[in-house]
């Protein structure tokens, strides 16, 4: 049920902090990126800072392109003042050639959530809000595991050479690890505003996600680290192989994400990017067997970077001197499967609104596609939307079409 217009929206304002917050950790991850660049440039480290300003590099370009498309084909929707304003005297391509479009779309979600939040704004325009927001929760999930990812398992494979691992570098580790898992679950989450019946979620059950995400995250960048740490240069051929096939995989799965075919093959690109360190839906349909294929071949990578690691360890001994490497693969193997086992127990009976109400997805997708399109002046909730003419998507509603019904497989 929606909020009324007089009530207190808490359920709003804690997603409106939520995007303060994304904001000051995207600046703050900024600082510690130009900060550990520095240390590496003053400690001779000459090979690690340019990897690392390669991923930086690498990331944002990749950031500036997919905001770029996103915002070419969905130019009338755009709804805050910075945004009209750049449109109006285009400069939203300078933007983007000047790396700074993600922080445009900082701009427009603020300044659109601060309005609609202080005037109790419950209607569609929150909805198309949303929406717009949901683009930027996909750029920071981009982010995460071109930029983010790589980076903890470099750092932490830097770690393991150099043999130290004190109390506050272990802190540093835990937080990166939770904060790659953060950013899945406040994905998650997000995805819950496009369908009128699954607009609220309990945040147990998002604790929940972002567990079992921890669980399964931590033993894979740890694999990679350790891996890397011994067999530095083969990590590459490792990474281009199974990225490869993955794309492939992508593919084979028929995604029809972007506007135009040959961009399509960009986000599948990104998906195996993401794929390599953790799963994420791109289609409907049958997840069963997807999941125990998915996770089958990575166990199974996973176990083979830490037995090669295990070949390799004593010549490396490092900061493992004093443990048993094999206590510390039963360790992450342990974390992994117990991963798994929470992810199927969140199913089962944390996720919202399971068997009950489950979706049927026609049915649903298709009031979904109704909402979505209806006209924005005369309606006043989504649930009032809902018998709206069925049209084709494209653009923002596209996209956000796409993922709920993929969220809801």
């Amino acid at each position: 049920m929606v909020e009324s217009q007089d009530s207190f929206p808490y359920g709003s304002l804690l997603e409106y902090l939520f995007t303060l917050v994304g904001l000051l950790l995207f600046l703050l991850d900024i600082a510690l990126d130009i900060w550990t660049v520095v240390s590496f440039y003053q400690d001779g480290s000459y090979v690690y800072m340019g990897v690392m300003i390669f991923l930086l590099l690498g990331s944002s370009v990749l950031l500036q392109v997919f905001s770029w498309l996103w915002y070419s084909d969905s130019l009338e929707k755009i709804e805050s003042k910075v945004e009209k304003f750049t449109a109006r005297h285009s400069l939203i391509k300078p933007f983007h050639f000047l790396q700074l479009g993600v922080y445009l779309r900082y701009a427009g979600v603020i300044e659109t959530s601060t309005m609609d939040f202080i005037h109790y704004t419950n209607n569609f325009r929150e909805g198309m809000t949303m929406c717009m927001n949901h683009d930027l929760q996909m750029l920071r999930l981009f982010e995460t595991f071109s930029e983010s990812a790589p980076l903890f398992t470099l750092m932490m494979s830097r770690i393991l050479q150099r043999g130290e691992l004190e109390l506050i570098t272990a802190l540093k580790i835990l937080t990166s690890a939770a904060a790659i898992s953060s950013s899945i679950a406040l994905y998650h989450r997000s995805m819950r505003i496009y369908l009128p019946k699954k607009r609220k979620m309990s945040w147990i059950s998002t604790g929940v996600y972002f567990l079992w995400n921890l669980l399964l995250i931590i033993p894979r960048v740890t694999a990679l680290a350790l891996f890397c740490s011994v067999l530095p240069c083969y990590i590459i051929a490792h990474f281009l192989s199974l990225w490869m096939l993955l794309v492939l995989a992508a593919w084979s799965q028929k995604t029809n994400y972007m506007e135009h075919s040959g961009w399509e093959w960009l986000y599948r690109a990104s998906v195996g990017l993401i794929w390599y360190f953790c799963w994420f839906n791109v289609s409907t349909g049958s997840i069963k067997l997807k999941l125990i294929l998915y996770y089958s071949f990575i166990a199974l990578d996973t176990t083979m970077l830490l037995g090669l690691w295990y070949r390799k360890e004593f010549e490396y001994a490092g900061c493992w001197r004093s443990l048993n490497p094999r206590t510390v693969i039963l360790t992450l193997l342990g974390l992994y499967a117990t991963g798994i086992l929470m992810k199927m127990f969140y199913y089962r009976w944390f996720y919202p609104n399971g068997d009950k109400e489950k979706i049927t997805e026609p049915t649903e997708k298709v009031k979904f596609r109704r909402a979505a399109k209806y006209d924005m002046d005369s309606v006043s909730s989504l649930e009032d939307i809902v018998a709206a003419p069925a049209q084709p998507l494209s653009g923002v509603l596209k996209r956000s079409s796409t993922m709920a019904a993929n969220f809801y497989f």
